[in-house]
């Protein structure tokens, strides 16, 4: 037999091997439910499981990779849009006695992040990022404490013997927008990135309350925001549902990484077999979660939408600021002068 063909053989094998991990059905296997929201199911990765739902789950997100490594049972979960709400009306369901390993990332929606990075991605003659991220923030500080410990004792209560893992969110962008049809200014990236920082704190405080482990992918992902030459997260995007969402890289070099070793003992590194062993259980995964479908169409995916300057509140603003839409220059003039007003009268609070 040629090199070639052992080589061939051997990679067949180890595929193998890892699909017969990864099918959900194994009685013995470690029992691991993955909760929670986008970030979790894997929007961003472009490929998801046919399960009947908007829930956009992927083979590629970190719960599908770490339970294929280690052989776990998946009932995967976490569905796009998910709110704590409807993470206790929808999914607490799959939690039993004997559910082994949990992971969860909520809260980002609560605070209506899509709406927020709408809002701010317009040029600043036209919005008002100051005031949507003053109104998130006040619910992260104000709201989002109480619901977390409420959803925290629901998932202690089902699951009492389970290793829980509450998973943060990374900073999306890097002081600069190389996005031609969005225009979020360094100061608007700034505080964005700082929202997210806030939103980790208080899931951090509340995991360390229910005495959950935190897995944080702030400094995993730094050097791999929006408009890095090593992009892990995407920008602007087509379809638009995939704004602003970890990649496959961020999901296998990103959040892979951080979540393994806190909820498993030890880091894991992905593969090109472990990938394609993941995407090999999709057809199971998709079987398992349908039967879960009328539960999860009651979840609103939350997506971000572009900038749309031939809309009446475009046209509006413009005639107030005195922009031309005809001209980009005009566009682009007029926000930056609009941006360094904005600036001004945050940092002059």
């Amino acid at each position: 037999m040629g090199e070639p063909m052992l080589r061939r053989t051997s990679l067949i094998a180890a595929i193998a091997a890892l699909v017969a991990t990864a099918v959900p059905a194994q009685a013995a296997s470690p029992t691991y439910v993955a909760l929670g929201d986008s970030y979790s199911s894997g929007v961003g990765t472009r490929t998801y499981i046919n399960d009947g739902t908007s829930c956009s789950r992927s083979v590629y997100a970190y719960p599908a990779l770490i339970a294929t490594a280690r052989g776990y049972a998946l009932n995967f979960r976490a569905c796009s849009g998910a709110k704590v709400a409807d993470v206790t009306n929808t999914q607490l369901s799959a939690l039993t006695s004997t559910t082994n390993y949990v992971t969860l990332s909520v809260g980002g929606n609560d605070a209506g992040f899509a709406d927020v990075l709408t809002e701010c991605a317009q040029p600043a003659w036209m919005s008002d990022c100051n005031g949507a991220i003053d109104k998130a923030q006040a619910i992260v500080n104000n709201t989002l404490p109480g619901t977390l410990k409420t959803l925290y004792a629901a998932i202690r209560t089902r699951a009492p013997k389970a290793k829980v893992v509450i998973v943060g969110y990374p900073r999306i962008f890097n002081g600069t927008d190389c996005n031609a049809f969005t225009w979020f200014s360094p100061t608007e990236e700034s505080r964005l990135n700082s929202m997210a920082d806030l939103l980790n704190g208080k899931l951090a405080t509340a995991a360390s309350t229910a005495g959950f482990t935190f897995a944080n992918p702030t400094s995993k992902f730094i050097g791999h925001a929006v408009c890095d030459s090593a992009e892990w997260i995407n920008g602007l995007s087509n379809p638009i549902s995939e704004s602003y969402h970890p990649k496959t890289t961020g999901h296998s070099l990103g959040y892979t990484p951080v979540v393994s070793p806190v909820l498993t003992g030890a880091a894991l590194r992905v593969t090109s077999e472990l990938r394609l062993a993941s995407k090999a259980a999709a057809r199971a995964w998709a079987r398992q979660q349908r039967k879960y479908a009328v539960l999860d169409r009651a979840i609103r995916p939350e997506s971000f939408s572009a900038p749309n300057l031939a809309s009446a509140r475009a046209r509006e603003a413009a005639a107030l600021a005195g922009v031309d839409l005809s001209s980009q220059a005009s566009i682009d003039a007029m926000d930056a002068l609009y941006s360094a007003r904005q600036a001004e009268e945050f940092y002059s609070r």
